[in-house]
């Protein structure tokens, strides 16, 4: 008798999400290195048609085989699906429901880049499925999704690797590495910036377009009619983004947790919020400026970040300058130390500045302002084939770390007061209101599972 699973979740809507994962996982054996790796890519805008089909493109010379794709918008899925068979000379697998392909025992992994709210749900699904995952930053929509990725991938044994691709970077592993040896001395307040102007927008509800799968597109989020906005906006829409936090200032605060070597969440936290204020869409806005502050365990080192809808200032020379729009973006994190400053002003590249004079320091950086997704995806794949999930720049759990930061920041602006956090259960302690936002409610069958 065949247990409930993926075909039972794609026949029935009324199935609840618990029975989704009651069949256990059928993993794949994994062969020699030198196998071809067969990947399915999930999700095809921006991130997805672009960065994650253009990385595997360049990792073909590694035997690395893009064989699926799968988008809830036909449009997206023939144009991309046309670019990869003239790229290989072979049309891929292509799905409108990624749930369709999980059970082609052919495919190894899955790389998703689908909205945040689909995230955990399409990576615990894989993970039962015996495939490895690429999931895009935030990692999780929420705190408690991204405590059941990591269970996920522990359960079934997978390797997941979490798009904050910084990690990647030969650049800023040296820095790192320079920050921990004590290049600007004994650390004392790390600050992370993202600065980015962003478009606003209004609401625009109406029909459908026959082209879209909306209620796939919605998947986990509220039932709601479609909306044009959702579709180039979601990200600062709160059911289905983490707004400007958990877009850019996810790889910032992972890089400030990463130089601080902390591997916990923090105990007390603090922010401040106000929504888009040039082009207000609704009440359904994320906090495009937010200012944040946490503390972790003794509170040795002050840790603050701020996000807002607008560039005034280099910010210890962070400006970047960029040739396709007429305004400057400014993201980085800064540490102060006793003996200097260090800051990464972007995706590869650090510089430190010493002494009282601010002397120019060690430093490296690249030509531009390369993205490092390709090398990002080389990781991946090298720990897939050797079923080591130590040898993952960006494992899940790390993943899980650095997004729960902008859960929280933005759960406190959201109540509007200090709250502390217990990093073991992961709740917030004697605080009904601000627990109710670490789990939201699910639109069966699309439920998030626990998985522990």
């Amino acid at each position: 008798m065949q247990s409930p699973n993926r075909r039972t979740f794609l026949k029935s809507s009324a199935v609840t999400g618990a029975a989704v994962f009651a069949a256990p996982a059928v993993v794949r054996a994994q062969a020699s290195p030198n196998e071809r790796l067969r990947v399915a890519v999930i999700g095809l805008g921006g991130r997805g048609r672009v960065c994650h089909c253009g990385a595997l493109r360049e990792l073909a010379k590694d035997n690395v085989e893009i064989v699926a794709l799968s988008d809830c918008d036909q449009r997206r899925l023939n144009a991309t699906a046309a670019e990869q068979e003239k790229f290989s000379g072979k049309r891929p697998l292509t799905a409108a429901d990624p749930r369709t392909l999980l059970d082609d025992k052919s495919i190894d992994a899955v790389a998703i880049a689908t909205p945040d709210h689909w995230h955990a749900l399409q990576t615990i699904l894989a993970c039962q499925a015996g495939k490895d995952v690429y999931c895009e930053k935030p990692g999780s929509h929420n705190i408690f999704e991204g405590r059941q990725m990591v269970a996920a991938a522990r359960k079934y044994n997978r390797i997941v690797q979490h798009g904050t691709q910084c990690r990647s970077s030969p650049n800023i592993r040296e820095g790192i590495q320079k920050l921990r040896a004590g290049v600007i001395g004994r650390i004392y307040m790390a600050r992370a910036i993202a600065y980015k102007v962003k478009a606003g927008g209004k609401n625009q509800f109406g029909p459908t377009p026959p082209e879209l799968n909306w209620d796939l597109w919605l998947g986990p989020a509220p039932q709601k009619p479609y909306n044009q906005l959702a579709i180039y906006r979601w990200r600062f829409l709160k059911d289905y983004g983490s707004g400007q936090t958990g877009d850019q200032g996810v790889h910032e605060l992972d890089i400030l947790r990463w130089g601080l070597g902390i591997d916990t969440h923090p105990v007390k936290v603090q922010a401040m919020g106000a929504m888009n204020l040039f082009h207000p869409a609704s009440d359904e806005d994320t906090f495009t400026n937010l200012t944040f502050s946490c503390q972790y365990g003794g509170g040795e080192v002050m840790v603050t970040f701020e996000t807002r809808d607008g560039y005034t200032n280099d910010e210890a020379g962070m400006g970047i300058t960029y040739p396709f729009v007429d305004h400057q973006n400014v993201v980085g994190v800064i540490f102060y130390g006793t003996e200097g400053y260090m800051i990464f002003p972007d995706y590869s590249s650090y510089h430190t500045f010493l002494g009282r004079k601010r002397e120019r320091g060690p430093s490296a950086q690249q030509a531009g302002e390369p993205m490092m997704d390709t090398p990002h995806f080389a990781n991946w794949i090298s720990a897939v084939r050797s079923r080591k999930r130590e040898d993952l720049f960006a494992e899940i759990e790390q993943g899980h770390l650095s997004s729960a930061i902008c859960h929280l920041a933005n759960i406190s602006a959201t109540v509007g007061r200090t709250l502390t956090f217990d990093p073991q259960t992961e709740r917030f302690v004697g605080d009904d209101e601000a627990n109710q936002l670490v789990k939201p409610p699910y639109r069966a069958p699309y439920v998030v599972p626990e998985t522990v």
